[in-house]
């Protein structure tokens, strides 16, 4: 009886361990390939609860989901000879399990290689400026190369192949803004012309409007004057018409075609003789403005100031009041003796030429009168 327990409780941990191999668990986005002996079997399990045979029976699961793969940057030569170094990104998926297990090893890094070698070659058959301004194509002629060998042998769809950057030498990037720069110029000026020419376009029709309104002309005359003087209130610039430049220049015309042809003018300060050079005749050429000479402007008259004669002046002697002096004859005042003779006054002027410093004057003794009181 004790072996008979023993015997079931065997089988029944067999039976447990040979269900648990049995059974396999496939999530929705995977699909499980089974191969028995080594051999495949046409049935491929989708997601669940899938039960093989535990013995000889070996599933193996495939994802179908999009895979991302980044290219490495890879160094190619354009068409028009241009070296660069570009790095691109691929998305795709698997179509076929079996192929994809069967028919390709490691088909993550198949993919990678083909992948890199169509950039090379996708791009060696482009030029530089379609490979910078037109993506869209060369990203759909570089998948269409790499769909040629992967979806039908592999059971690979390459979804998506999108060029991630694209390094240019220093030497070209330089050569590159250079040109934008110089497109973006040409742009510039021809938009700036255009609308000088929309300008030009506009003023004609407001010239002719004008021109059939007179007092349209004075009322813009005056706007002018108004936003000139708004900005510098002490300055008032007036305009100058144009038609009386036009009425100078037509009566300069009329003047030049009154004037006749000039003669031949003997030399200054000689008369003419026959035998002298004359100046030839110029004859007036028609069509020819001679500019008439501007008038010369008179001097202005120089005033003249009266200026009253000056009588003569005699040398100025110092006037010396000599009041109280004893000189001359007999100890005598100056004007006593109104009678002297000549040689005497000589005498007088003498003695007072020499002891007239020393001598004080009326002021000096009336200043000196109260100190000595």
């Amino acid at each position: 009886m004790g072996v008979l327990i023993i015997v079931l409780v065997v089988l029944a941990l067999a039976g447990l361990v040979l269900l648990a191999m049995s059974l396999r668990n496939v999530q929705q986005y995977e699909k499980g390939v089974v191969f028995r002996f080594g051999r495949l079997l046409p049935d491929i399990r989708g997601p669940g609860l899938r039960v093989i045979r535990p013995i000889g029976d070996r599933m193996q699961k495939v994802s179908v989901q999009t895979q991302v793969l980044g290219i490495p940057p890879q160094g190619s030569i354009t068409a028009d000879n241009v070296t660069l170094t570009v790095d691109a990104v691929v998305y795709f998926r698997v179509t076929d399990p079996v192929k994809a297990l069967v028919n390709v090893r490691d088909y993550p890094s198949a993919v990678s290689q083909i992948a890199q070698t169509s950039l090379r070659a996708v791009i060696g058959r482009a030029d530089l400026d379609t490979l910078l301004s037109d993506r869209d194509h060369i990203n759909s002629e570089l998948k269409k190369v790499m769909d040629a060998p992967t979806e039908e042998p592999w059971g690979l769809r390459i979804e998506r192949v999108e060029i991630k950057d694209i390094a240019l030498p220093e030497s070209m990037m330089r050569s590159m803004s250079k040109q934008a720069e110089a497109e973006r110029e040409r742009r510039a000026r021809v938009i700036a012309a255009d609308g000088e020419f929309q300008a030009s376009q506009r003023l004609s029709d407001a010239a002719a409007t004008m021109a059939d309104t007179p007092g349209a002309l004075q009322l813009r005359l005056l706007q002018t004057v108004v936003d000139v003087s708004a900005e510098k209130n002490s300055t008032l610039v007036m305009p100058f018409p144009v038609e009386m430049l036009r009425f100078f220049e037509r009566q300069s015309r009329q003047t030049d075609d009154d004037t006749p042809a000039r003669r031949s003018v003997p030399l200054p300060g000689r008369a003419a003789h026959p035998g002298d050079h004359e100046l030839p005749e110029v004859p007036a050429i028609p069509g020819l403005v001679v500019p008439a000479a501007p008038p010369v402007p008179a001097a202005p008259p120089v005033p003249v100031a009266f200026v009253p004669p000056v009588e003569p002046v005699g040398p100025v002697v110092p006037a010396l009041h000599l009041s109280g002096e004893r000189v001359g004859f007999g100890g005598g005042r100056i004007g006593e003796r109104i009678g002297a003779p000549v040689a005497g006054r000589a005498a007088v002027a003498r003695e007072r030429r020499d002891n007239w410093p020393t001598q004080p004057g009326p002021d000096q003794e009336r200043d000196a009168t109260p100190a000595a009181g």
